[in-house]
């Protein structure tokens, strides 16, 4: 390696005596110069423009920015201050207005920066130099000229530059002196061209028309003379009289062409000075002597020696052309100069490092070769330790869903039992027992639902690792929910002498949240200050909107011992719970909470100081654009709102129903016949036996022998287990639903799986009702008689319906007649929930064609089979709306409409009335809508 390093040094040596040998050129400074032209809009300007860029050619350390004000002295205001902001060597500015330049001048001069005045001053003394003719003494040797062409006596029209700039005001003040001595010459009108041909030929005629006869137009410039001579063309007088104009250019649109073509009578030279802008930027910048006024000369150019004056300016324009050819063709030779020079440093640097790559590579050779061996060993001992890894993992990963899947089912397996514990509890605390025994049932039932809490929590926890969890947002006003949330642990608070209130700093504010999850947030972080807030401490729950006004900001906060700033930093971890937490938890409330928050797109945070308290503060967003369309459901009833058990229970005493049920005697007539398929022995007998004391039951273990006894006894209501050996509950109430014989017959489904997808497919395959495990016998028990009552209620109704209906238009209809009457009502009632039910669906399952069955539809009873849909759905929606609490989107979609936007539409045509308003006043409605 040293011997690489000796050979690398050497290489080095020579390359760098040789590059700098090659290095000639002395680097000089470069220098920045910024033009602010007030407008590059007029020949004069142009010309300038012209001579500026190329004199600067001849000095390659000047660099020039130039920048257009387009005749706004706003925008050469601001272009001055960029030039002064991005500090360049010197200004050059030809000022469009004295007054408004004046002050960004004199800015850029107390901060040394150099500056050159072309063509126009400003009404200040601080600048460095200025280069221009004299606008007075032209102005009065135009004055002069004039009064010898018209003789002493004339009307003058003068065609004013823009009134503001300082060429304007001088050339007319020198004009005037001039022609001061004569009297019998007079300015009879004056016309505002600023600087413009194409203003001064719109604005000259109206002036003109004023005063028809002037001999003389006096323009501040050749351009606004022209345009003064055009706008007379077709008028005689064009030819007799007389314009005068300023600059002289050459080129085919100059002052030099237009007084040889007989347009012009006079102009006189104002030159550009463009090559001694530069000379003198030039010195300025070198700290050379210069001038601070440099008048350029002028001279008048008529007739006399314009022939002259062009030939000379044509000569100039050619040489400019050759300068301008020879420039570029230096300009390529030098950048073939750089591109050889730099091949040269590219050669000679190749040519070095070849040497020593070459050096490099029969050093690195003898070193791969003697490293190959022990790569080769090294690579056959990590592949073998990633194969085994590999395996490793594969087997971690199998071993860790296993351990998954049989915690999830071990947590399903907790409902059946919890239900079987809460079920004899609650008929217990029913029944008249002793005090004793009754606080004991209370503490078996408090530990049962902390059990179902921890049930529920451990769900809840695998759902969000398999991001299964999913929002089901509707909104609601959050303050009344936090409100009765609140509400149920005043109870708590009382009997551990708490202070706990509720202050919101807003009265109603409607958010879009997952009730459910929010409940939950609520009970944790609540449950966390009470166990840790002392007798006589205090919890406050706040509401206030964000400062933005775009979040809603939910803070509780108590009085207890505090956390650590270690627990603090730990608080929102998963199965955290502190050294010093006396009452051990599972660690996942506050962790759930925070998944919750979350999944509604907010935030929560925790402050806490030991023996200070702890403040819990949780955001959610306001609107529902943050949110998919599959996150948002329809508001559900108070009564699917409300579970039959909740895990919120707070205190041992707390009753979970409010009403009394009286114990039906077993004397009384059993009218209805159940059938109840469940394959858990004891969950079977248990419901049997409660069940055995309102209604017929009949009992099967299994889905086979239970399909069997649903089609021997056609039980009026069946209730079936998700969980059966072969064929689930879901295929069996698929299959109870598709037969003929059996699908009418309500269905109540029992299932451990709480999902929205486990309740939809419930739903979706034709379920009445979906009850999740641990669920109260008494909400059962009432929700059985519920719907047996609808179905009878149903029953009268339809079969009175349609005799009324088939006697509008036969008393005593035949034998067929009324069979095909009969056949229609049934498949209209079994498809009445199909919003898609057409005539055609009607008519094939009765092997007539739709032509034949409108007819009979119209013979029997008046109307068509579409009319008598629609009825039949209205009646039932009557019906519903009298004798149920089902909402009116509920039933909108029970009666088979698309949407309820439609339903509300129809039902009003019909009964001249909205379902609101029939609902809200049913008790003394039925009899007028009848």
């Amino acid at each position: 390696m040293v011997v690489l390093k000796q050979w690398i040094y050497i290489g080095l040596v020579p390359l760098v005596v040789i590059l700098t040998s090659c290095h000639r050129e002395v680097e000089s400074r470069s220098y920045t110069i910024g033009f602010s032209q007030c407008t590059e809009g007029d020949a004069w300007r142009k010309a300038m423009h012209k001579e500026i860029v190329r004199e600067v050619s001849f000095h390659p350390e000047l660099s020039l920015q130039i920048k257009d004000g387009k005749n706004s002295s706003a925008n050469q205001v601001k272009h001055i201050r960029e030039f002064i902001e991005q500090k360049v060597d010197l200004l050059i500015i030809s000022p469009n207005e004295t007054e408004p330049i004046t002050p960004i001048v004199e800015e850029a001069f107390e901060k040394g920066i150099p500056v050159i005045l072309v063509d126009r001053k400003i009404s200040s003394s601080s600048y460095s130099a200025y280069v221009g003719a004299d606008n007075f003494q032209i102005g009065k040797l135009a004055g002069e000229y004039v009064a010898n062409l018209l003789n002493g006596k004339g009307k003058i029209i003068e065609v004013w530059g823009l009134q503001g700039s300082s060429p304007a005001i001088e050339r007319h003040k020198g004009f005037l002196e001039a022609i001061g001595p004569y009297q019998e010459i007079q300015v009879v009108a004056e016309v505002k061209g600023e600087w413009e041909k194409v203003i001064a030929k719109k604005r000259f005629p109206a002036v003109y028309q004023q005063h028809s006869d002037p001999d003389l137009v006096f323009a501040h410039n050749d351009v606004m003379a022209l345009g003064a001579y055009e706008s007379l063309k077709g008028l005689k007088k064009q030819n007799s009289l007389k314009f005068i104009g300023f600059d002289g250019l050459a080129g085919p649109n100059g002052g030099l062409q237009l007084v040889e073509d007989g347009v012009l009578d006079a102009t006189f030279l104002y030159p550009t000075g463009g090559e001694e802008i530069i000379k003198l930027a030039y010195n300025i910048l070198h700290n050379q002597p210069y001038k601070k006024e440099n008048i350029l000369n002028s001279t008048v150019i008529d007739g006399r020696n314009v022939h002259i004056m062009k030939q000379q300016s044509d000569k100039i324009l050619s040489q400019e052309v050759n300068i301008n050819r020879q420039q570029q063709r230096i300009s390529e030779q030098v950048k073939i100069y750089n591109n050889q020079r730099a091949l040269l440093y590219v050669l000679v640097i190749s040519l070095f490092i070849i040497i020593i790559l070459g050096a490099y590579a029969v050093y690195s050779l003898w070193l791969r070769h003697e490293s190959n061996r022990a790569l080769m060993a090294k690579n056959r001992e990590i592949l073998e330790q990633r194969n085994e890894i590999a395996e490793m993992a594969k087997k971690a990963e199998k071993a860790n869903e296993a351990k998954l899947k049989f915690f999830t089912n071990v947590s399903h397996e907790f409902r059946t039992p919890l239900t079987l514990i809460l079920g004899p509890v609650e008929d217990a605390l029913q029944s008249n027992i002793s005090v004793g025994l009754k606080k004991d049932m209370l503490l078996v039932r408090q530990n049962a639902l902390r059990l179902l809490k921890l049930v529920n929590q451990l769900m809840d926890f695998r759902k969000v690792e398999r991001k299964k969890m999913r929002l089901q947002a509707t909104e609601s006003d959050l303050v009344k929910f936090v409100e009765e949330v609140v509400q149920s642990f005043k109870r708590l608070a009382r009997k551990k002498q708490i202070h706990l209130k509720v202050i919101s700093r807003v009265k109603e504010i409607n958010v879009y949240f997952d009730k459910d999850k929010v409940d939950k947030i609520l009970f944790n972080l609540l449950s966390n200050s009470f166990k840790f807030t002392k007798e006589n401490g205090h919890i406050t729950v706040l509401i206030e909107l964000s400062d933005d006004r775009n979040h809603v900001l939910v803070t509780v906060e108590d009085t207890g011992k505090g956390m650590t700033p270690s627990q603090v930093a730990s608080a929102f971890d998963r199965f955290y719970t502190a050294d010093d937490n006396a009452s051990l938890g599972t660690g996942l409330g506050l962790a759930l909470s925070k998944e919750f928050i979350k999944l509604h797109h907010g935030e929560i945070s925790v402050v806490s100081k030991e023996r200070e308290g702890t403040r819990f503060i949780f955001t959610l967003p306001l609107g529902k654009e943050h949110l998919k369309p599959e996150e948002i459901i329809q508001e559900t009833t108070q009564e699917e709102q409300s579970a039959p058990l909740t895990a919120g229970v707070l205190d041992a005493d707390m009753e979970l129903f409010t009403g009394t049920h009286a114990q039906e005697t077993s004397d009384m007539v059993k009218e209805h016949t159940i059938l109840v398929i469940e394959d858990n022995k004891e969950l079977r007998e248990f419901l049997v036996s409660r069940l055995s004391t309102d209604f017929n039951v009949v009992d099967a273990p299994h889905d086979a022998f239970g399909l069997q006894q649903a089609f021997d006894t056609i039980p009026d209501l069946i209730i079936c287990d998700v969980n059966l050996p072969q064929k689930d509950g879901l295929e069996v109430t698929f299959l109870l639903k598709k037969d003929m014989r059996t699908s009418h017959i309500p269905v109540i489904l029992l299932t451990a799986k709480d999902t929205l997808e486990q309740k939809i497919d419930g739903i979706q395959a034709g379920a009445d009702l979906y009850v999740t495990k641990p669920f109260s016998f008494l909400y059962l028990r009432e929700r059985v008689k519920g719907l047996l009552k609808n179905r009878d209620l149903l029953k009268v109704y339809y079969n009175s319906a349609i005799s009324v209906d088939t006697k509008v238009q036969t008393a005593q209809p035949k034998q067929l007649d009324k069979k095909f009457i009969n056949e229609v009502a049934a498949l209209v009632e079994s498809n009445l929930q199909n919003p898609d039910l057409s005539v055609n669906d009607i008519s094939e399952s009765l092997g007539m064609s739709r032509v034949h069955v409108y007819r009979k539809m119209k013979a029997l009873l008046g109307y068509s089979l579409n009319d008598y849909i629609v009825n039949t759905r209205l009646k039932k929606a009557r019906h519903l709306l009298l004798n149920s609490q089902m909402n009116i989107s509920e039933i909108a979609y029970e009666v088979g409409f698309s949407s309820p936007a439609y339903f509300s539409t129809a039902f009003k045509n019909h009964f001249n009335m909205s379902p609101s308003d029939f609902k809200s006043t049913r008790p003394g409605k039925e009899k007028i809508l009848v």
